[in-house]
């Protein structure tokens, strides 16, 4: 992969510029608190329900963000993404908005009820073979044949910069934060994250999480290299992703202060405790960042820490198997 130049990488304006467009269309998602965690972490914790935005997940902002700032001629043509779900349904809910007709490239194995909403919202979906095939590979030629313009889940401007308002929004209700955890993929809502932060609460450390089996992130930003990782087996399906991108990499050694890994059982332990407890409906990827928290993978006692819950696009079908995972079968 080719570096990005430094003037190609988005920036703190880029962010409010995408604020701007999505203000009045994408939701303005709550912030919670909760005494039972701050008990379990000694610190002041702040979630920002990104569970609650249109489409289930934060993916809308750089969704709609990216589709409006498409020409008339490109829109009418429309566009191509590729997208094991949340992206998918982001694209294709902007799409229906603005009147862009959506292409998705979705792996065969992707969540049901995110298929599903993709279809509901109007979307052609292409199935492809996770294992053999190239989603982007496929996207690109469907977008040589059709005259599309590509939108990658992202590795795109205006999708970090979407990706960002969530920072953008989260501080300006909370005030500055000694920390921001956030689940991370392919690090648009990681890097878009700490753009914000870098610029509206300096001194704030922005931390991305990762689940174990795909800890490629991690593995680059240990390393400075960048580093891949081929299709991992883990419930976080969101974060299934083979690498960083050519943006969101150098923003992520540049901005970001730690990586962390959490297991798929602790995943889906705090992914219950959510449900249960703060009776937030957060599907796995969306509760990395509270796993790393609620099962001690970083201190953060005496911390005032902002948490994203990135998506609640629950596959309901799964979750006999999700306990038996998390706690062992009993």
């Amino acid at each position: 992969m080719i570096s990005a130049n430094a003037t190609d990488l988005p920036c703190y304006d880029d962010i409010e510029r995408a604020a701007r467009r999505i203000d009045r269309v994408a939701h303005r998602t709550p912030v919670v608190t909760s005494r039972t965690v701050d008990a379990r972490t000694g610190a002041r914790v702040f979630f920002k329900c990104e569970t609650f935005q249109r489409g289930g997940a934060f993916k809308f902002r750089g969704a709609y963000n990216a589709l409006s700032a498409l020409d008339a001629a490109q829109r009418a043509r429309g566009v191509v993404a590729f997208s094991s779900g949340n992206h998918a349904q982001a694209v294709a809910l902007a799409g229906r908005l603005l009147g862009v007709p959506c292409t998705i490239v979705m792996p065969s194995d992707s969540p049901e009820v995110k298929r599903a909403a993709t279809l509901d919202y109007g979307a052609e979906i292409v199935l492809y073979e996770r294992d053999r095939e190239d989603r982007e590979a496929i996207g690109r030629r469907l977008s040589q044949a059709r005259g599309l313009a590509v939108i990658p889940p992202y590795d795109h401007r205006d999708i970090v910069a979407g990706a960002g308002t969530v920072g953008h929004e989260f501080l300006a209700e909370t005030g500055p934060l000694d920390m921001i955890l956030t689940p991370c993929g392919g690090g648009g809502l990681l890097s878009g994250t700490a753009l914000s932060a870098d610029f509206l609460s300096p001194g704030c450390r922005v931390v991305g999480v990762e689940p174990l089996a795909g800890d490629d992130a991690t593995r680059s930003f240990r390393t400075r290299t960048l580093q891949t990782v081929r299709n991992p087996e883990t419930v976080a399906d969101g974060a299934r992703t083979p690498s960083l991108g050519r943006l969101t990499f150098p923003i992520v050694i540049d901005k970001v202060a730690d990586m962390l890994t959490v297991d798929d059982p602790a995943l889906l332990r705090a992914m219950f405790f959510l449900w249960e407890r703060l009776k937030l409906v957060v599907e796995p990827t969306g509760a990395l960042a509270a796993a790393a928290i609620l099962e001690g993978a970083i201190d953060v006692r005496g911390l005032r820490v902002g948490v994203v819950l990135s998506g609640g696009n629950v596959d309901l079908s799964q979750v006999d198997t999700w306990r038996k995972m998390a706690w062992g079968a009993r």
